[in-house]
């Protein structure tokens, strides 16, 4: 066999995994993206506390250690579930902050919803379609990071609204780049796990979504309070 059906072979090899790993996540994604969406409905009708929120939030996060030791094995795809469904949940105090404390709160709901599916519909369309390599942004996004987390625990004592929508907007920008990159990554087989691509890219839909929430109503002004 000559050296460029080997070439050929391996090439078509690569592209099988690539796809398959981009279809397993797809697929992920989408389940976990509904029961996440269920446990925050059962939040929000639940009246779910901050307290129980912010406990779902840590047991979420420790979950990430368990989902990688996981990765590989059929129980990772639980520890995803389960991860998702914590993260979902922990969204209820917000979701009843704006349907309470907004008179549009609904409509602003489904809004962020609908941009951040948008956002990541188009994305990924480009990505897909362009083959964007992508992985010289590793470094722009962890110093992007870095300073939105630092601003977010000055934030806490700074207690400024106009900080809060800066960092907000800013999340929204990286949350969106995020989603670019992680996707470059599986697209070009620097991502192999489909478990491991669904948590990232859960998590910069999530981050999106938050944030995209809070700047639509901090610019709406239908606040009630």
């Amino acid at each position: 066999m000559q050296s460029n059906d080997v070439n050929v072979i391996r090439r078509d090899a690569s592209l099988l995994s690539t796809h398959s790993v981009l279809r397993n996540t797809y697929l992920l994604l989408s389940l976990t993206l509904l029961f996440s969406a269920a446990l925050a409905y059962y939040a929000v009708v639940s009246d779910a506390s901050y307290g129980s929120s912010l406990v779902l939030s840590l047991v979420g996060f420790g979950l990430l250690f368990l989902i990688n030791g996981l990765r590989n094995s059929g129980w990772g795809i639980v520890a995803v579930f389960a991860f998702t469904g914590c993260m979902g949940y922990s969204m209820g105090p917000l979701l009843n902050h704006f349907i309470r404390g907004y008179s549009n709160g609904g409509q602003l709901i489904a809004t962020a919803i609908g941009g951040t599916g948008l956002t990541f519909f188009l994305s990924s369309a480009y990505l897909l379609v362009t083959k964007k390599e992508l992985s010289s942004w590793s470094k722009f996004l962890m110093i992007g990071l870095v300073v939105t987390v630092v601003a977010s625990l000055a934030n806490i004592f700074f207690k400024m609204p106009a900080l809060q929508l800066a960092i907000s907007s800013m999340l929204v920008f990286i949350s969106t780049l995020l989603m670019m990159f992680d996707t470059s990554r599986i697209i070009h087989g620097g991502e192999t796990n489909y478990i491991m691509a669904t948590v990232s890219l859960f998590l910069d839909i999530l981050i999106l979504f938050q944030n995209l929430l809070i700047l639509l109503g901090a610019l709406s002004g239908n606040s009630r309070n």
